[in-house]
């Protein structure tokens, strides 16, 4: 599944956007901002990795709620390296984040959006239980 390095970027703010682009230039990390009516292409498409092709499909949803951010093509050192350098720029967080695999490839960036939203959703219950838990101390 190797291709070259690329962030793919999905509901993500104009001014936020040209900062991960500038981070990306110095890194040689190329950023697609995908298109919301591009939300129910595969991840492997999206990413332009070879042999994934565009689907004959629309997206007929509405705009994610928050915004996603995929790394694809890179090794954790990068990913690391990228990390850094966007706290470093105290650039806002983006919530969701995932690294393309050989499993969430063939999703389409709606069903990733799901799953990651659905984990985050839990953490942010557990976390918030925990917190709460401690305060009874």
């Amino acid at each position: 599944m190797a291709n070259k390095p690329t962030i793919l970027l999905f509901h993500v703010e104009p001014d936020k956007s040209k900062k991960i682009e500038a981070i990306c230039r110095s890194l040689k990390i190329s950023v697609s901002k995908v298109k919301m009516s591009s939300y129910a292409q595969q991840l492997g498409y999206l990413a332009g990795i070879t042999g994934f092709n565009r689907q004959n499909v629309t997206y007929q949803g509405v705009e994610f709620p928050s915004e996603m951010l995929v790394f694809s093509g890179m090794n954790s050192e990068t990913v690391d390296t990228f990390l850094e350098k966007y706290k470093e720029a105290s650039i806002p967080p983006i919530g969701l984040k995932a690294i393309l695999t050989q499993h969430n490839v063939f999703w389409t960036a709606e069903e990733l959006y799901k799953e990651l939203w659905k984990e985050h959703q839990s953490f942010s219950s557990t976390s918030a239980d925990i917190y709460n838990r401690r305060k009874d101390f």
